[in-house]
């Protein structure tokens, strides 16, 4: 088990928000609270990055669900980077690769 750490920082589409460690039941409202302090404006992008995610359970995913929902609601847009595999096979099974905008790194998902 591997301690959610979460880190913020501006590119020029919007915010990253970083994930490191374990996204799950325990940690999964953590990433929620941070989502939904994030303060994004009208045709801006919320990236996640995932590359240092190293588990998801299904309140993690609900817990990028919820991140979606807050970029739409600020009509902003969101974009997932560097997905590991097994979380990128989850999100292909239940759809949920239909509604959100993969993108192998954090560098494709900034480009404007």
């Amino acid at each position: 088990m591997s301690m959610l750490r979460l880190t913020t920082r501006d590119a020029g589409t919007g915010p990253v928000l970083e994930v490191f460690g374990d996204l799950d039941y325990a940690s999964a409202p953590e990433l929620r609270a941070l989502v939904s302090t994030v303060a994004l404006r009208p045709g801006q992008r919320l990236v996640l990055d995932l590359g240092g995610m190293e588990f998801c359970d299904s309140s993690g995913i609900t817990a990028l669900i919820a991140a979606r929902s807050h970029a739409l609601d600020a009509r902003a847009d969101i974009a997932l980077a560097a997905v590991p595999p097994g979380t990128q096979r989850i999100l292909r099974i239940t759809g949920l690769d239909q509604i959100f905008a993969l993108h192998p790194d954090v560098g494709s998902a900034t480009r404007a």
